[in-house]
């Protein structure tokens, strides 16, 4: 149990059932009536993001989360299977909870959220960049870069993303997953 004055960004609160983080918190002390703290709270299975108040004082029960380094193996009927780094004990989760996973690649380093009380599955985050090969891209044309023109190119892992036109087949580029779009070329 917590109360309002433990409140800060990145708390999980366990409200309405489900688990939320705290992303933001302000502390409110009118002139009339009393205080209280006004929150927004992001929902850590679907990710929607709630406006709530929180009269101040008040208790709220806190959810233990975990985050634990896996490296993804490959795809099956269970869906994704990961191994954990240090344990190596082996977990499948549904294509759901992973925030980017057309850009997943044999190997991948991730980093997968676990409620601790439960130990189920909450989600699994890439890192913000992911290093992949280009195996498919049209040739850009000499002359054609007045503006910001871009091309499409079929990555490693099949997913599709559009890059510059100096970018060519089996150039090596960084791919933000958070936004699903190209970030530099590699050296």
């Amino acid at each position: 149990m917590a109360s309002t004055a433990d409140f800060k960004n990145g708390l999980v609160i366990e409200y309405n059932h489900d688990l939320y983080a705290i992303t933001e918190f302000q502390h409110v002390k009118p002139g009339k009536g009393p205080a209280f703290v006004r929150t927004k709270l992001k929902s850590i299975r679907t990710g929607k993001v709630l406006d709530n108040t929180f009269t101040s004082g008040v208790k709220v029960v806190t959810a233990r989360i975990e985050k634990r380094p896996h490296q993804f193996l490959y795809i099956d009927d269970y869906g994704y299977n990961l191994m954990n780094s240090e344990t190596f004990e082996q977990v499948a989760v549904p294509k759901e909870l992973i925030n980017a996973p057309q850009l997943m690649k044999d190997g991948q380093e991730v980093d997968v959220l676990f409620h601790a009380e439960t130990e189920s599955v909450l989600s699994v985050e890439l890192p913000a960049y992911v290093e992949l090969v280009v195996t498919y891209t049209e040739p850009g044309i000499k002359g054609d870069t007045a503006t910001n023109a871009t091309k499409a190119a079929t990555l490693e892992t099949g997913a599709e993303i559009q890059v510059p036109l100096f970018i060519n087949q089996d150039d090596k580029i960084k791919v933000d997953t958070r936004t699903n779009s190209y970030g530099e070329r590699v050296k």
